[in-house]
């Protein structure tokens, strides 16, 4: 069922930039293909990292916080369910107690109880003494949830990072590179990237006012590790700033002076700290602390990231982790349920829809984003997955391919059909949604239609971006290393991959789907042990003597022993 996808080569400058003449020329190229034209764009030291004063209301915003600050008030930070929630959170606590706030609490709404964001139930659950309420990653579209905490007399700074829609709250002060007017550079921070540049700014207000006269100056760069992992979990564009914010904090990491809670992590996800690469923190850290929002409550993984003692973030680590392993199970429930859908849809004469809605009363609310992130992968195209909500309602989670912003189709969709969707959010590649009662039928009719007007057939392709085939003697080790070291990559600043036709001299699935292989390459002089994760167990393993494959370069580390590998994303049969 899974799409053949297309191979296309990211295209080269036809001349190389003069910042990349001295790199080694494997590197250059990368570089070269990713845009990189000037030094400038390769820094990794905090001293290039843009300024906090660009960002549009960041002065109101720290000097009412250092007005609390200075009277002791008391300060609740309010967040959200996912790992940037969740490091936003923590690092505004953390970084709150740092600077001198006497009373700082926090709270995250549970999604099963209040959803999204500052919402006008969940301030009415608060507890009446708070003077400032200070939103992270979320708040800019909590217009009725601003004015309840208002109405209770507190004082709200929202910080936050999503798209503003055509309202904005009315709270005392907003920081958001996304929010209309303002001219912060980099529009890709996300809900802790803010938080961070909001300490900063924090704590350049407090010394003005010779408030570390009597007290130690806080290095907010101690916190990086935190901002690292909520950057990479948010999957938002390392941009030159972003990669700056992840390097820093890898680097603390690797140097084992990270937060215990992300050291713990890391020991029971199999990660050794000291070689971690951004990679590790999306795919191994974020899933678990992801786990405690999306089955139960996101108050564990802040706690875990909170705590200074190592016992009690291994204790919480260990609950992260059985969580992870519970989710895994649903998910691999719902995306069975799910697939057998899609081979009903695939009978019928026409086709998938190009704009997929999926529905089953049984799934998990908090699962149901990961199962269309999954679905959308195998069909290449945009995907909405609904459970049923708390309250009878049926609640959506959608992801999108390129060629569709997702929150816009909704938005058309509602301005056609006013009567289906409750509320709904999002960006370009994700969103969230809730549907009135009975109008799941009608709905995923409106959205494939929708989706048929703004995407072209050509969008449904779908297509993988290589850095073209390596040279036999550019398969080393060495290059691995260097490649390892000159992230960190993520989005929009892609891992490099390669692709090219092997050999397949053997084929074995390890643990329940994995394929371990061993290759050679064409030449015959060069084999080559490569892993490809997840792969589909109805093609392989296959009979055909060469594939093509689309892979990494890696490091592999067993037993003492260090060797090349290949990571494989793609592999087609021969």
């Amino acid at each position: 069922m899974a799409t053949q996808k297309l191979i296309r080569t990211r295209p080269l400058p036809t001349e190389l930039p003069a910042a990349l003449q001295s790199l080694p020329p494997l590197l250059a190229r990368i570089y070269a293909a990713r845009g990189i034209q000037h030094d400038s764009q390769l820094a990794r030291n905090v001293e290039y990292l843009l300024a906090a004063e660009q960002l549009k209301g960041m002065a109101e915003a720290t000097q009412l916080i250092a007005d609390h600050i200075q009277r002791g008030s008391t300060i609740c930070v309010v967040g959200d369910f996912d790992c940037d929630g969740a490091t936003s959170t923590a690092l505004g606590v953390l970084g709150l107690r740092d600077l001198g706030a006497a009373q700082v609490g926090f709270q995250v709404p549970n999604r099963f109880e209040y959803g999204y964001g500052l919402s006008p139930e969940l301030v009415a659950d608060l507890p009446a003494d708070i003077d400032l309420l200070i939103t992270v990653d979320n708040g800019i579209a909590s217009i009725a949830g601003v004015e309840a905490a208002k109405a209770r007399g507190w004082q709200v700074v929202v910080t936050d990072h999503h798209l503003a829609g055509d309202e904005l709250p009315q709270a005392h002060a907003i920081v958001n590179p996304n929010q209309p007017g303002c001219s912060f550079p980099s529009k890709a921070l996300c809900g802790v990237g803010v938080m961070f540049y909001v300490l900063v700014a924090l704590r350049r207000e407090l010394e003005q006012r010779g408030w570390f006269s009597e007290r130690t100056k806080p290095n907010l760069a101690c916190y990086l590790d935190i901002v690292a992992l909520g950057t990479v979990a948010d999957v938002v564009s390392l941009d030159t700033n972003n990669r700056i914010l992840v390097h820093q904090g890898l680097q603390r990491i690797r140097a084992g002076k990270a937060r215990p809670g992300i050291l713990a992590l890391l020991r029971v996800a199999g990660r050794d700290h000291g070689r971690i690469t951004a990679a590790d923190l999306g795919f191994a850290v974020a899933p678990r602390l992801n786990a405690a929002g999306r089955l139960d409550d996101m108050s564990v993984g802040i706690e875990c990231l909170l705590t200074d003692a190592a016992p009690l973030a291994d204790f919480y680590a260990s609950q992260l982790n059985e969580m992870n392993l519970a989710r895994r199970e649903i998910e691999q429930d719902m995306q069975h349920q799910a697939l057998h859908h899609l081979d009903r849809l695939e009978l019928d004469k026409d086709g998938l829809p190009w704009g997929l809605c999926l529905y089953h009363p049984d799934w998990h609310q908090g699962v149901i984003g990961i199962l269309a992130s999954r679905i959308k992968e195998r069909v290449h195209r945009p995907v909405i997955a609904f459970a049923q909500g708390e309250q009878g309602e049926i609640k959506g989670s959608a992801r999108s391919v390129a060629g569709l912003h997702i929150r816009d189709a909704l938005a058309a969709v509602d301005v056609r059909y006013p009567e289906l969707i409750a509320k709904f959010g999002g960006h370009a590649m994700a969103a969230g949604l809730t549907l009135r009662d009975g109008a799941f039928d009608d709905f995923k009719l409106a959205f494939d239609q929708q989706v048929r007007t703004m995407m072209r057939e050509d969008d449904l392709q779908a297509v993988i971006e290589v850095d073209g085939e390596l040279h036999e003697q550019e398969l080393s080790l060495d290059n691995a290393w260097l490649l390892r070291k000159s992230g960190p990559w993520g989005q929009h600043f892609p891992e490099p991959l390669f692709a090219g036709e092997f050999e397949l001299l053997q084929q074995r699935v390890v643990g329940e789907r994995h394929l371990k292989l061993q290759l050679r390459t064409l030449s015959g002089r060069t084999q080559l042990d490569a892993i490809h994760f997840n792969a589909d167990l109805s093609v392989w393993p296959s009979a055909c003597k060469r594939a093509y494959v689309v892979y990494k370069l890696d490091v592999n580390e067993f037993r003492g022993e260090v060797s090349l590998q290949l990571m494989v994303d793609y592999l087609e049969p021969r």
